[in-house]
């Protein structure tokens, strides 16, 4: 904080739309204290859910636990020190390695949550192409979750190695200063991922209707046919009944069979339906959250000499923030069972 100059905050405040005080930081504050705490609350529900419900213990579940847990980290290490900085007009005042550790865990916690909305794209990818595989081997989602990690480490680890530090660096401003690293990020963190998500979600919405096309073709079957012969004719009434022919009983397993088979084939239909509905629920709120972000996150790498007002900066960081929020809502709010268990959970707060 001893090489910050007044010169630089005075630069600095100066800019449009900054505003270090007035109705302008009142709102930054109140805006971040609603923001944190609906991402503190909606993702504690989440994880507190799964934890004490078995129902909800399932591979899936352990997706929405992890994503869970990345906005959680970003809402306790990430989103104090940013309202903080937008209280303050955008003016960084606190140390320049304090501001390394706020972009290196700011890079790696909203990787790993769009890491994490792709791996429950190629969860669900999965279980609708192949179901058998899906419902037994469930080793194979606890790795993919730990090279999600893995994975987000790795895109934000040069920012603690010394990449921050640019000698034309302005210690009033906390930013990435590499540009070639922003335009890293940006390519790993979304550009690369969002293509491929679609993708995936393309690919099982596909996979649902044709599944659907075969669950109704099914029920919709052959009638049984009768065997080729003389149909009988009236038989004249005897007064010694014949008796029964020796018919040996059913088999209750395999009388019991088609009924479970079809009930396990509605209940994947069903789950397959409810994945359907959400689908574009997830894909649009992705997309509008995040997307400005990083347009003009690159755009300012890419193109230093375009004037971008720091006020879009702070409004499209602002909306990539609020799908932390979002989140619980769009994984759970659609789900029977996470409902069930969230009014259970919000009626013994009563």
């Amino acid at each position: 904080m001893g090489n910050r100059s007044a010169a630089d905050e005075a630069r600095l405040l100066a800019e449009p739309g900054r505003d270090a005080g007035g109705a302008g930081a009142a709102a930054a504050l109140a805006g971040g204290v609603l923001l944190i705490g609906a991402v503190l609350a909606g993702n504690s529900l989440v994880c507190v859910s799964v934890a004490s419900e078995r129902a909800l213990q399932t591979p899936t579940n352990y997706f929405i636990v992890s994503l869970a847990a990345a906005d959680l980290l970003l809402a306790v290490l990430v989103l104090p020190l940013f309202v903080y900085s937008e209280v303050q007009g955008g003016v960084w005042r606190l140390s320049s390695a304090l501001c390394d550790v706020l972009m290196a865990m700011d890079v790696m916690l909203c990787t790993a949550s769009i890491f994490n909305l792709c791996a429950i794209s190629v969860d669900r990818f999965v279980a609708v192409v192949l179901p058998l595989r899906y419902n037994r081997r469930s080793r194979r989602q606890l790795l993919l979750i730990g090279a999600t990690w893995l994975l987000s480490a790795a895109v934000a680890a040069p920012v603690l190695c010394g990449l921050n530090a640019a000698r034309s660096r302005h210690p009033a401003e906390c930013r990435l200063e590499d540009r070639d690293y922003v335009v890293y990020s940006s390519v790993c963190s979304f550009f690369l991922p969002c293509p491929a998500m679609l993708l995936l979600y393309w690919a099982t919405f596909r996979g649902l209707r044709r599944r659907e096309r075969a669950r109704r073709a099914k029920l919709r079957g052959p009638q049984p046919s009768r065997a080729p012969g003389p149909a009988p004719g009236p038989r004249a009434p005897t007064s010694h009944p014949e008796p029964a022919p020796d018919i040996p009983p059913p088999d209750p397993a395999h009388a019991q069979s088609p009924p479970q088979a079809r009930r396990r084939r509605a209940k994947i239909t069903s789950r397959e339906r409810k994945a359907m509905r959400v689908l574009p629920v997830v894909v649009g709120v992705f997309l509008l959250c995040w997307t400005p972000f990083f347009v003009v996150h690159i755009t300012r790498a890419l193109c230093p000499a375009c004037a971008i007002p720091s006020r879009l900066v702070s409004a499209v960081t602002w909306l990539g923030y609020v799908n932390s929020a979002l989140n619980p809502v769009i994984y759970t709010v659609f789900n029977a069972e996470f409902r069930n268990v969230f009014r259970k959970a919000l009626g013994g707060c009563r």
